[in-house]
């Protein structure tokens, strides 16, 4: 397994990833087949379930890329936890992280005992029981564990948080983060880039990455310059909202200006 998402913070120019919203295995696999090198598969905020996931996951692996998934679960649920890395995918992403004992928790039930207490199925992940011990043996280490700083309190913690062993990235949410500062929308605002400015720091202290999401085209331009390892470059919704706006206003200026 390459690791990608693991190794982040080791590559020379900051990876770049798509964000999942639309549940459905062929948005997925035409996401991995423009290389991508990872796909975030929201499950917090659609309704993703984890018989579909399964699907979506197949779909991206089928393909003759090299992008890896990465599963935003709806919370550190340790049962939620188990049941999608049963699943087979890179690694998970936890919202809402906002403290150290939060993120110890959240290696723990990813981790197989001695080491965790996460239960050993004979899912997908371990190719259906034929590779179980190895499977058993390797996934601790190999699984990608990423937490999203996004609150005023996670803020607060974050360097307790980066250097909790067994988390590999800090994911900065924009949206959540800027409305819990007390500036939403507002990310200029310098209460906002102090604060991504110590998220940033806090990861470089703890040798671990950080990264974030921007769906327009100027946000890109300015997030890649914040010093990150890794970029979602937008979410396949807005991408499908967006060309469907300009197909309908080209043809309605189109026609406007025949007439």
């Amino acid at each position: 397994m390459e690791n990608v998402l693991k190794n982040a913070q080791s590559s020379d120019e900051p990876i770049i990833g798509s964000w999942l919203a639309i549940g459905h295995p062929e948005v997925a696999e035409m996401m991995a087949l423009l290389d991508y090198e990872f796909i975030v598969i929201d499950r917090e905020h659609t309704p993703i379930s984890l018989e579909t996931l399964e699907n979506v996951l197949r779909a991206v692996e089928n393909t003759t890329s090299s992008t890896e998934s990465l599963v935003r679960v709806p919370s550190s649920d340790p049962t939620d936890l188990k049941r999608t890395l049963d699943l087979g995918p890179a690694g998970i992403m936890v919202p809402m992280v906002e403290t150290a004992s939060e993120a110890e928790s959240i290696v723990e039930a990813t981790r197989f005992p001695p080491n965790g207490r996460r239960g050993i199925g004979i899912h997908r992940a371990a190719n259906y029981s034929l590779e179980l011990d190895a499977y058993v043996e390797t996934a601790g280490e190999e699984v990608t564990r990423y937490v999203q700083i996004e609150t005023e309190r996670g803020l607060r913690n974050v360097d307790a948080i980066a250097a909790v062993d067994g988390i590999d990235g800090l994911f900065i949410g924009p949206a959540d983060l800027s409305a819990s500062l007390g500036a939403f929308g507002t990310v200029n605002d310098s209460t906002f880039t102090d604060a991504v400015d110590r998220i940033v720091q806090s990861a470089r202290n703890a040798d671990i990455s950080v990264g974030t999401l921007a769906i327009s085209e100027s946000d890109r331009e300015t997030r890649l310059n914040w010093d990150i390892d890794f970029l979602v470059a937008g979410v396949d919704s807005v991408h499908l909202l967006n060309g469907s706006k300009d197909a309908l206003r080209q043809c309605r200026s189109v026609s406007k200006s025949e007439k």
